[in-house]
């Protein structure tokens, strides 16, 4: 007869697989769009990752979606940065939207800087979130901003057009702007299968 095994035995020895149920990431941030948080694992924006925005034309409706949780941050008391954005913010704008001006940086850039400028503010750690719109972004860039948004713990935000689905992406999660019709596709999302439905916007369209 052989010699009798414990399972306990065999889990030490890790000569037997023991499935764990799934622990939800925590640190989850809503979109601050019901019908998007829906569709997303966890409910909102990957925590500590890189998301990209992906849109149909430039300046094609990426605050109408970040806005809710920029507000949310920053009145939070949590700092967010633009990193050479294509066109200079409107103040009045982002008031209404509820962006606490007090809590929002703006850092010009060249377009050969403004990476090395994104890396230095996600991995610093100072910053709830990093929005850039970079105009040359190869897969060893993006993954260099998706390791900085996980060591500095924060929300990173890379703008492109739409022809960057195309490639692949690090990014943790990653959202098409269509304007015509308004909706939100998920092309990627990290914790689970993208949605095949789009999202409508709210009050677009």
């Amino acid at each position: 007869m052989g010699a009798v095994v414990s399972l306990d035995g065999l889990l030490d020895e890790r000569r037997v697989w023991k499935g764990r149920p799934l622990v939800q990431p925590q640190g989850l941030q809503p979109t601050g769009h019901a019908a998007l948080d829906a569709v997303l694992p966890g409910g909102g924006w990957p925590p500590s990752a890189l998301s990209e925005v992906l849109l149909a034309a430039e300046g094609g409706g990426e605050l109408h979606l970040l806005w809710p949780s920029l507000a949310r941050l920053t009145a939070q008391g949590e700092r967010v940065v633009l990193v050479a954005p294509p066109h200079i913010p409107y103040p009045p704008a982002w008031l209404a939207a509820g962006v606490d001006l007090r809590c929002l940086s703006l850092l010009e850039a060249s377009p050969a800087d403004a990476l090395w400028a994104v890396e230095q503010c996600l991995r610093s750690g100072s910053c709830g979130a990093v929005l850039c719109w970079p105009q040359q972004a190869d897969d060893r860039a993006l993954r260099r901003l998706q390791v900085a948004a996980e060591t500095g713990q924060t929300l990173a935000f890379a703008c492109r057009p739409q022809q960057a689905a195309l490639n692949p992406s690090p990014a943790a999660l990653r959202i098409a702007v269509d304007l015509h019709p308004a909706q939100w596709r998920v092309l990627k999302c990290r914790g689970g299968l993208a949605p095949s439905a789009p999202v409508r916007m709210a009050g677009r369209g």
